[in-house]
């Protein structure tokens, strides 16, 4: 399976780097004008998982006219960014002198935002629902789909299922960081999807390939695809 995976085009916090999680804007001007610069560069999918967030609803209109016409496209609740707490809406100019602020960078990003999300809170959501998009595109045999979200949640689950050229963990969160209207490519495959020997839909990629061990669920066995190469690229296209 090919999925897509886009960040939302700018907005005018994002223009002025600040920590946009539940704050729901639209797009500036310059957003969307970058997206009609990509027009026609992104793959076409089969459906569309978008976050609930005006910035990400307006970014799949502009990318995706026809099918979101057509209504090919669902609305996924906890696609959503994550909840910055007491940094939600500031930039780092704003919360300069800020102990907290100091000490969650400090951490290197590890700690908990306060009054808002823990990375590990916020990863297990944002997987938990591609997990619940990924269930769905197969139940309709889609093999493209896309994900319009947010950068925070291209970061969860690229570091959940990218690959490197030996087969394994490609990189770290914040390794897949990508700006407005840029995502990746990500390629999927049967072994990413089952637990192995039981067909539970658990889609723990790492431990299938961590293990090195063919997957087997009553059909012919899946083997391993350790070794097979990067399964991702940027997009758009050409950028």
């Amino acid at each position: 399976m090919e999925i897509y995976l886009i960040r939302h085009s700018m907005t005018e916090g994002n223009k002025e780097k600040r920590y946009i999680g539940t704050t729901d804007e639209p797009l500036c001007a310059e957003g969307i004008e970058l997206l009609k610069e990509y027009s026609g560069r992104y793959p076409k999918p089969a459906h569309i998982y978008i976050s609930p967030m005006k910035r990400c609803i307006q970014s799949a209109e502009i990318i995706y006219p026809q099918m979101m016409m057509e209504g090919k496209y669902s609305i996924m609740e906890d696609l959503r960014e994550c909840d910055f707490g007491r940094f939600e809406n500031h930039n780092y100019i704003e919360l300069s002198g800020d102990m907290q602020y100091q000490a969650w960078i400090d951490s290197g990003g590890k700690l908990p935002f306060p009054d808002g999300e823990s990375r590990e809170g916020f990863t297990e959501r944002t997987r938990n629902c591609f997990r619940d998009v990924l269930k769905d595109a197969l139940q309709h045999s889609w093999a493209r789909i896309a994900v319009v979200a947010h950068g925070g949640t291209v970061m969860s689950i690229m570091e959940e299922y990218a690959r490197g050229e030996d087969g394994r963990s490609a990189g770290s969160y914040y390794d897949y960081q990508v700006k407005n209207g840029e995502g990746y490519e990500l390629r999927i495959t049967e072994n990413d999807l089952y637990d192995g020997g039981t067909c539970n839909w658990l889609f723990t990629g790492s431990d299938v390939r961590g293990s090195k061990v063919a997957v087997s669920s009553g059909a012919p066995d899946r083997t391993s695809d350790l070794g097979n190469g990067t399964n991702y690229k940027k997009l758009p296209p050409g950028k």
